[in-house]
């Protein structure tokens, strides 16, 4: 259960968000941005309390995702990232790290290009940063293969967005829109990546949507990259291996990072 939950006015949404652990004593605050179609719950249920056993966790649900009603506005990895970034200046919160997953792994990648001061350190999981990273099946969904959700996976989005959506009765419209989202032309190239200074962590299933060369591709272009594949781990597995990932996850968040206070896109 959260500490506590609230809506910020952000970019025109009423954008819900949680806090959990303890006050910060000095550690970074963590952000959590979630899958595309899930929530908060359904992607970091299985560590988030160990995440913020030792620190202060914000896990916003992004536009028309939970709680986060949607608006007559396009849903843009842009868009979802200028949202977090002007969630963190209504909580006052100058740098966070930043862990996020799928959808959400691609609006954290757009935060920390675009604004690089405002991360301290970067975990993406299952995250590419252009379309041809993501198998074929994905780019044209082939449901009968094992890296794509299955009918219990989709029930239990529609289940989670019954619970939760402001308005539960548009949930296929919903998903349309969030597939239209996660398919669109992605704003980076490998100069964005080679640039790219904040100390960054890839988590990629062995059997997930994004292409394990590619995921090798990204660690080669991230100067301060590294790459974890975890076995027998598909796309909506991948935030339940609690017991590869938590041990993951702390020591990369427990490294100390330098403080980029004064640091610009310039200074790339």
């Amino acid at each position: 259960m959260p500490n506590s939950s609230a809506y910020a006015k952000v970019n025109g949404l009423e954008m819900y968000y949680e806090t959990h652990g303890a006050a910060s004593g000095g550690s970074r605050p963590l952000v959590l941005l979630h899958g595309g179609g899930l929530t908060v719950d359904l992607t970091f249920s299985a560590v988030l309390p160990t995440l913020a056993a030792d620190r202060p966790v914000v896990a916003p649900e992004l536009q028309g995702h939970g709680r986060t009603a949607d608006i007559d506005r396009e849903m843009t990895v842009s868009q979802l990232a200028a949202d977090v970034v002007a969630l963190l200046d209504e909580l006052g919160i100058r740098q966070a790290d930043v862990l996020g997953f799928s959808l959400g792994g691609l609006a954290a990648l757009e935060v920390a290009v675009r604004h690089p001061e405002r991360v301290g350190r970067l975990a993406l999981a299952a995250t590419m940063y252009a379309q041809d990273g993501v198998h074929d099946e994905v780019r044209v969904p082939d449901y009968s293969s094992p890296r794509l959700p299955g009918q219990d996976d989709f029930q239990e989005m529609a289940d989670a967005y019954a619970a939760t959506a402001p308005h539960p009765e548009h949930f296929q419209d919903f998903l349309a829109k969030v597939s239209a989202t996660a398919h669109a032309p992605l704003p980076w190239t490998a100069d964005d990546l080679r640039g790219l200074r904040v100390p960054t962590l890839l988590l990629v299933g062995d059997t997930d949507f994004v292409r394990l060369e590619h995921a090798a591709e990204m660690h080669r272009l991230i100067p301060e990259a590294q790459l974890a594949v975890l076995p027998a781990t598909t796309h909506m597995t991948l935030m339940q291996r609690k017991s590869l990932l938590l041990p993951l996850l702390g020591e990369f968040f427990a490294r100390p990072t330098p403080d980029r206070r004064c640091s610009s896109a310039a200074d790339r």
